[in-house]
């Protein structure tokens, strides 16, 4: 018998605030949730997923780990937006450089997630259709960014189906994508479907061309200025 609502999920419907921050690693969710969050409660820890809910500035907040990939983020998004009553998903994950501009530790919100999954064939879609952020999340992220004076960039990620892709491929760089990364197409695709929100927020890790890259402690905890932006948004939306 299950205990949650879902196979994934152990949570009871009410544990999660309307609006979830959604890393990759359950090691950074944990690390959200002991820096930032007041009276935290784990509410799931199916396969180590961890989620916590608590208060920041004492509006509540939940973050809940993702997993890598579309399929695994697929699942967890689709479960809290249609199950669970959450409004807001804000992935804050991290991605490699495509664009020459970004240097290690600087931001980019992603308005649109290209892809090269087949993910979207799931909703039946005759055609090629383009996720995109919602906008109400995008421009308080925008604001917040601004405010906190950090370097960001707005505009196009890949979400790719493979870390270790051996084909040289410049076509994404000539189309002015940003960045590529593993999830934010599927999570967005599944908000749109749920009519509700999601927005990724991604810390550059990596620049693949120039052969640098940060090890994971580095990114599990010293890419806070993207979960600080995450949680302002989060408590002002």
């Amino acid at each position: 018998m299950m205990r949650g609502l879902t196979p994934h999920n152990e949570g009871k419907k009410g544990d999660f605030a309307k609006t979830v921050l959604m890393p990759g690693d359950p090691k950074r969710a944990l690390f959200i949730a002991e820096k930032y969050l007041e009276d935290k409660v784990l509410v799931n820890d199916v396969r180590g997923v961890q989620g916590y809910t608590g208060k920041y500035k004492g509006v509540e907040v939940s973050v809940m780990a993702s997993g890598m990939g579309m399929p695994s983020i697929g699942i967890y998004s689709y479960e809290l937006f249609n199950f669970y009553g959450v409004e807001n998903i804000i992935r804050v994950g991290t991605a490699g450089a495509i664009s020459d501009d970004l240097k290690i530790g600087d931001i980019v919100i992603g308005m649109g997630a290209c892809t090269n999954s087949s993910y979207l064939k799931s909703f039946g879609i005759n055609g090629n259709f383009s996720p995109i952020a919602s906008y109400a999340l995008l421009e308080k992220a925008v604001f917040e960014s601004k405010r906190k004076g950090v370097s960001f960039k707005v505009g196009n990620l890949l979400s790719s189906d493979a870390f270790y892709d051996e084909r040289e491929d410049t076509s994404w760089k000539k189309m002015g994508v940003l960045a590529v990364e593993m999830e934010s197409a599927a999570l967005y695709a599944n908000a749109l479907r749920a009519r509700k929100n999601a927005l990724a927020i991604c810390t550059i890790s990596d620049i693949p061309s120039k052969n640098q890259a940060t090890d994971s402690e580095e990114r599990r905890s010293s890419f806070t200025d993207m979960m600080e932006i995450a949680l302002e948004v989060a408590i002002k939306t």
